[in-house]
């Protein structure tokens, strides 16, 4: 095999085209093994082999730079950077992440994992190399689905103005993780159908120059367009026409399906988990349809990512001009359902939780400061939700609550999380947000509140005394584990206070506590610092109520075990009962 002889870049150089013909095969056989028993980025990174394999052919990585957006498309790269044994052999599958990673190589130069961001911050070594005076390529790459994303085009606008060498490999292969959305894509279609040459041209509209590669699955043409542009003097767009998925058939047919994948059978394409029980996602996608059905108003958005809440190729259609996918674009998305929401209409934006970092300027300025009674469902905020370092959801409950006029709601349970999603589309006073629950599809006999617009009002599911729990949204369950160990070794039995409002605290429940509580333990699924309980410890300031915060540290965590990160955070039971009961 020429793969297993690759140790960096300069090992392919000194090979045949039909050599690297050759290697290419080789190279889907490693992907094919590390996918179908691990799972990732399937089709983005089986339609770029060839490609790869002609940039590092002919650019001399680490010295010319490659900056890959979202590292959808990276594994390949990888394979050729002296980390192949992590897809051809099974105990080294945990040697990489899945994404680009400057810990693993000096062939990598950012932790990347959202989307959009590989031509501004190529950008910036270029500047930072103009600056010194060197000469080395840089080189983004970005795909067609994430020249969507605002950053992207920022960084388009912005490439020309840097009058040196700049090479953005455009890699197009017509699909986002489903189908793209929006105007510039009509633009791609007509590059393609045209072999480049139609008089519109976004990138050339944008001062860039420009290149079409019509066949962005062959290495020999590939290897020519690179070489023919290689140590250019200005910024330079290379348009690829890509196929997602190519090598496997599957993959090639149902390009949305196997963008990512769990493990399959190779022979069959069949996925080896299965999964029977409850998920959120089908269940607000058809609690959805049904309120569009009975109300025209009513409009679900999405930001490329519909399957978040349920939204499959054919439950879009089903929802037809009710539901909304505005591509990579979650500020653009946000603004939007706070227009939509001014004029009338009923609109739900839901995404993952990381993916409403970008927009936290469009909730507080284009929403907030308007008041307008948008619904926003935040996916994925949980300890229990993604596990990548650039995908982490447990920062939202700090950003997000303090932003005046939100209402941001934490469901503990089934039955709640769809009540308030039913109150916040038929509400029209406030921007509301909800934490879709991440820790299974948990059901409840007891009554739930249907009102929630007696903002801030906690609930009190069991009293007690001289200890109060105040549990939010996914922990309400650690909470309940919580107060029976407290009853099984005190005797005592606890209040359980179920909060519901992440946004704010209800001061008349918590003056109240002071009468027959010495203690409050507050447990929330999010980093404590700007978080929930520190607004109930700031409460308690100057009484005599001693206050216990658990929930996460704040910082940067990867590819973690969720049983690892709760002992060191001392969530679990029996640390946060031998904490309190200590002190």
């Amino acid at each position: 095999m020429y793969i297993e002889k690759v140790n960096s870049p300069a090992d392919i150089k000194s090979l045949s085209k039909e050599q690297l013909q050759i290697m290419a095969s080789e190279i889907r056989a490693g992907l094919m093994n590390r996918l179908s028993k691990k799972g990732g980025h399937f089709g983005p990174n089986f339609g770029f082999v060839e490609a790869t394999i002609a940039l590092h052919y002919v650019f001399n990585s680490p010295v010319d730079k490659f900056v890959f957006d979202v590292s959808h498309q990276s594994y390949v790269h990888k394979m050729l950077t002296g980390r192949k044994d992590a897809y051809i052999y099974d105990e080294h599958f945990e040697d990489v992440s899945g994404y680009t990673n400057p810990e693993e190589s000096e062939h990598d130069f950012f932790n990347v994992g959202h989307t959009s961001t590989s031509v501004s911050l190529a950008c910036g070594l270029a500047k930072g190399r103009d600056l010194k005076g060197d000469k080395e390529n840089i080189i983004a790459v970005i795909g067609d689905g994430s020249l969507s994303g605002g950053e992207a085009l920022e960084g388009i606008d912005f490439a020309s103005e840097l009058d040196s060498n700049f090479i953005i490999v455009v890699n197009d292969n017509d699909m986002s993780i489903a189908e793209n959305h929006g105007g510039l894509y009509k633009n791609l279609k007509e590059l393609r159908d045209s072999d480049g040459k139609c008089a519109c041209n976004i990138f050339k509209a944008m001062g860039l120059d420009y290149m079409y590669v019509s066949d962005g699955n062959d290495i020999e043409t590939l290897i020519k367009a690179f070489e023919s542009i290689k140590d250019i003097n200005h910024p330079i767009v290379v348009h690829l026409n890509t196929k997602k998925g190519k090598g496997y058939k599957p993959a090639e047919l149902n390009k949305e399906n196997w963008h990512w994948c769990m493990p399959f059978d190779v022979e069959t394409g069949k996925s080896k988990v299965t999964f029977d029980g409850e998920e959120y996602g089908s269940m607000t996608c058809e609690y959805l349809l049904n309120k569009m059905k009975a109300d025209k108003k009513v409009v679900a958005v999405v930001a490329a990512v519909p399957t978040c809440i349920g939204f499959t190729e054919d439950k879009r259609k089903e929802a037809g001009k009710q539901f909304v996918d505005v591509g990579i674009a979650e500020e653009h998305a946000v603004a939007m359902v706070s227009g939509i929401a001014k004029n009338g209409g009923k609109p739900v934006f839901a995404t993952h939780s990381s993916f409403f970092q970008r927009t936290y300027d469009q909730i507080s300025q284009d929403l907030c400061v308007n008041s307008n009674a948008a619904t926003l469902l935040v996916n994925t905020a949980s300890v229990y939700g993604m596990n990548d370092v650039t995908h982490l959801g447990i920062y939202d409950i700090p950003m997000m609550s303090n932003i005046p006029n939100l209402v941001y709601l934490a469901p503990t349970n089934s039955e709640e999380y769809f009540a308030m999603l039913d109150w916040s589309i038929e509400q029209n006073k406030y921007p509301v947000a909800i934490r879709i629950p991440c820790n299974g599809v948990i059901h409840t006999d007891a009554k739930v509140d249907t009102d929630y617009s007696d903002i801030n009002k906690y609930q009190i599911t069991q009293k007690g005394e001289n200890i109060a729990i105040i549990a939010l949204g996914d922990f309400y369950q650690l909470g309940e584990s919580v107060s029976s160990l407290i009853s099984e070794k005190t005797g005592i039995t606890p209040t359980l206070i179920n909060p519901r409002f992440i946004t704010g605290a209800d001061e008349e429940m918590l003056e109240e506590l002071k009468k027959n509580h010495s203690k409050v333990i507050t447990l929330e699924d999010g980093i404590l610092d700007g978080g929930f309980g520190e607004k109930i410890a700031r409460y308690y300031s100057s009484s005599d109520v001693k206050v216990y915060n658990y929930g996460l540290k704040k910082e940067f965590i990867d590819r973690y075990s969720v049983d690892d990160i709760l002992e060191q955070n001392h969530l679990t039971p029996e640390l946060i009962v031998n904490d309190t009961l200590a002190l």
